[in-house]
């Protein structure tokens, strides 16, 4: 392959901003030198930029995402997405690099865009016999029922914004009371809202990527949360264990793999994902899938990947080398 111009966008328009430059970062360190050209771009309500070594910035011409460096234009062939929620995970980023025709590591701009809607997602892999919680939909002005939201979903419920991630705005909730301040605040981070049951057992987290020009499953880790529920807190604060391999029997191990592949397969997925379940009486229930999940030396799906005999650098390598195919 010759030397590729690689653009590692990183940053964004949402509470995940700081995570997301975190993980642009270490995709940054990891990726082979005498292979790729790599830029740190961050992607921010206030500018475009790319930076150097030296942490100069440039800014980003918008019609065709180049930038200019020492009189020279730099055109890039593909775009490393490292950008968590709004606008990297939700498919509008990915639109436009393919109306300036960039190729980049996520799945195409519908996909993204489709499984960023938490609600639309369950629609879509409930029709695929995929096991999930029961859910209440709300919209902001919607008139809530707290008596109709516990006949159909019971307590304790989980509040969850729509579209949001890094479990911002998500609440546990035992009471009539909890549920109203749980949407309050899952309101602040959308205006589309999801209650879902609560369902009783292990939670589990398993990555499904393209590797190697093949759809390919890591080993499943185990969350075990100190707190109530793997919260923000539990996932960047050190406030839970996450064991990998997970303690699951090779019965459970099985049944996960395979609704994890069938989910990314239904969903037309490519690069990475990260997928997560709950097991009830051996039954993985499915919760959610992240398309730009956390890329830190501590994260989930390195630290997978790790458990598969796979290094950040070929993570990230062969996630370019799938795009640019």
């Amino acid at each position: 392959m010759d030397e590729k111009n690689i653009a590692i966008v990183m940053g964004g328009f949402s509470s995940e901003v700081n995570i997301s430059l975190t993980s642009g970062s270490v995709v940054y360190k990891h990726l082979d030198k005498d292979k790729f050209t790599s830029f740190r771009v961050h992607i921010l309500k206030e500018k475009w930029v790319a930076l150097d070594d030296q942490e100069n910035e440039y800014t980003i011409d918008k019609n065709n995402f180049s930038f200019l460096m020492d009189g020279k234009s730099i055109i890039f062939d593909c775009v490393f997405n490292a950008i968590h929620g709004n606008p990297g995970e939700n498919g509008v980023l990915l639109a436009y690099f393919d109306l300036v025709g960039i190729k980049h590591t996520s799945a195409p701009y519908y996909q993204m865009a489709l499984t960023f809607n938490k609600r639309d997602t369950l629609s879509v892999v409930k029709e695929y016999g995929v096991k999930t919680a029961i859910s209440v939909y709300l919209n902001k002005g919607d008139v809530i029922d707290t008596d109709e939201i516990i006949a159909k979903v019971g307590l304790p419920c989980f509040i969850k914004p729509n579209n949001a991630g890094s479990s911002y705005g998500i609440s546990k909730a035992y009471s009539k009371e909890e549920i109203l301040i749980g949407i309050e605040v899952a309101y602040k981070e959308d205006s589309a809202i999801l209650i879902e049951s609560f369902l009783d057992g292990t939670e589990v987290s398993v990555g499904v990527i393209q590797y190697k020009g093949e759809t390919k499953v890591l080993p499943i880790t185990e969350i075990v949360s100190e707190n109530d529920f793997f919260d923000y807190q539990a996932k960047y604060e050190g406030k839970s264990h996450e064991i990998t391999p997970a303690r699951i029997s090779s019965e459970e191990q099985l049944k996960v793999e395979a609704v994890a592949e069938k989910v990314y397969k239904v969903l037309n997925m490519s690069g990475f994902s990260r997928s997560e379940y709950i097991l009830v009486n051996g039954e993985p229930h499915f919760l959610e899938i992240n398309t730009v999940p956390g890329l830190t030396e501590a994260s989930i799906l390195p630290q997978q990947a790790q458990a598969a005999g796979i290094s950040l650098a070929e993570l990230f390598e062969s996630a370019i080398e799938s795009a640019l195919v």
